[in-house]
């Protein structure tokens, strides 16, 4: 989504959504997220966004905020580029991820 930074890539089989979460290193929640995300093996892409410059860590926060109109927190997932997920509650993940009705 912002070509100005460089995302850790997973790869897995799991290949049905687009999906990007910004997350901070020292996160519970965060570190969760990512976990299931491996463990359901699906691909995507992160940024532990308090390891970059605040700068640009405050330019992804608002224009995340401007592009979805919600409060950003962590993790901050963006799926297929139109749909977020915030702070991380498994059934909501793998409801949006995982269910294929």
């Amino acid at each position: 989504m912002f070509d100005y930074v460089e995302y850790i890539t997973v790869e897995g089989p799991n290949k049905n959504h687009d999906v990007e979460v910004y997350a901070l290193s020292t996160c519970g929640f965060c570190k969760r997220a990512l976990a299931f995300l491996r463990d359901q093996g699906i691909s995507h892409r992160y940024i532990h966004v308090d390891l970059i410059p605040i700068e640009i860590k405050n330019k992804i926060k608002e224009a995340l905020h401007d592009q979805f109109k919600e409060h950003v927190s962590f993790p901050f997932a963006v799926i297929d580029g139109k749909t977020t997920l915030i702070g991380f509650i498994e059934s909501d993940w793998r409801k949006t991820l995982l269910d294929t009705k």
